[in-house]
């Protein structure tokens, strides 16, 4: 089992940057692919980024392109999400989930969820 924890939400204007946390323990050698999802009220989930875990390689949906940036910290086993230029549209929960596949943007691919943080971007 792998558990995710969350962290880095809150309410922030249009322009401004989070950065989100996705802290990673028990058996984290089973993990191949680290993604961010997120959810908007009344709207499906929907694919953010993702991580390969073994060749570092990035991969991000068109909309948030050049605004948002994962990385990990080996050492701590956390991703980030590093979110600049918010706009209100990137308002959401943002979940980080953990799976054997390395880039997929399929969420059916992700074993272990973290439990959500809300981000809110105001006009």
């Amino acid at each position: 089992q792998v558990q995710l924890v969350e962290s880095g939400g809150g309410l922030v204007q249009a322009g401004d940057s989070l950065r989100l946390s996705c802290a990673a323990s028990g058996r984290t050698s089973s993990i191949y692919g680290m993604g961010w999802f997120r959810q908007a009220p009344g709207k499906e989930r929907e694919f953010v980024g993702v991580m390969n875990w073994l060749v570092h390689s990035t991969d991000y949906t068109n909309s948030v392109k050049g605004r948002f940036t994962i990385s990990r910290d080996n050492a701590k086993n956390t991703v980030y999400l590093q979110m600049n230029n918010l706009k209100p549209e990137d308002t959401a929960v943002y979940y980080c989930a953990a799976g054997r596949y390395g880039g997929t943007r399929w969420q059916y691919d992700y074993s272990f969820w973290g439990q959500g943080t809300q981000v809110t971007v105001s006009s």
